[in-house]
């Protein structure tokens, strides 16, 4: 069996990895217990909700806001800039990186995917996954109910419309909407 550090090398490198791998389990299970905390805190507790985050995430910058309920499968491959605001039910499935850039605005029930699978039900059945980085530049607003894609680059100074489904990268400067998300205009 692969030791805990090449599965995890692997998974974060996009490389083909076993998702049910012991120590994956026990990471999942170790975050699920910490995001409970903190969707569990009190509304009150600003300065608690903030430690907590910077506690779980990879790196994060002045100025986060997420608000409760919020998921993630690691936290740890999450990182995000100055000025972060995320509305209710953010999702992230972390297997690889998802980086966000300063400035970054999410409203209510986005989810963010970096987990792949394989089409074939054989292979599939197996649990084997590979994951693909997301990153969301700086300046950017993601409209409610947005899908994200695994391998997604979304650049600097973007809007995309909310109940979009973003499953190619979008140019700096752009607005973009709709399944699949197409950019319909450029802003400066």
């Amino acid at each position: 069996m692969e030791s805990p550090e090449e599965i995890w090398r692997k998974m974060v490198e996009g490389e083909e990895y076993q998702a049910l791998h012991p120590h994956l389990i026990e990471r999942l299970g170790k975050t699920r217990e910490k995001i409970w905390e903190y969707n569990n805190l009190h509304p009150s507790c600003g300065a608690e909700r903030e430690a907590m985050l910077r506690g779980l995430l990879g790196s994060v910058g002045e100025r986060i806001q997420i608000n409760q309920p919020f998921r993630c499968d690691f936290g740890s491959n999450i990182s995000v800039g100055d000025d972060f605001f995320a509305n209710f039910n953010l999702t992230i499935l972390d297997e690889a990186k998802v980086t966000f850039g300063d400035h970054v605005f999410i409203g209510p029930n986005v989810s963010i995917y970096t987990a792949c699978h394989p089409l074939e039900s054989d292979r599939r059945n197996t649990c084997i996954e590979w994951a693909k980085p997301v990153t969301v530049g700086s300046n950017v607003w993601i409209g409610g109910s947005v899908t994200i894609l695994p391998g997604v680059m979304i650049g600097d100074n973007c809007v995309i419309g909310a109940g979009s489904v973003v499953s190619r990268s979008i140019p700096s400067g752009s607005v973009a909407v709709g399944n699949p998300a197409r950019v319909i205009k450029r802003v400066e």
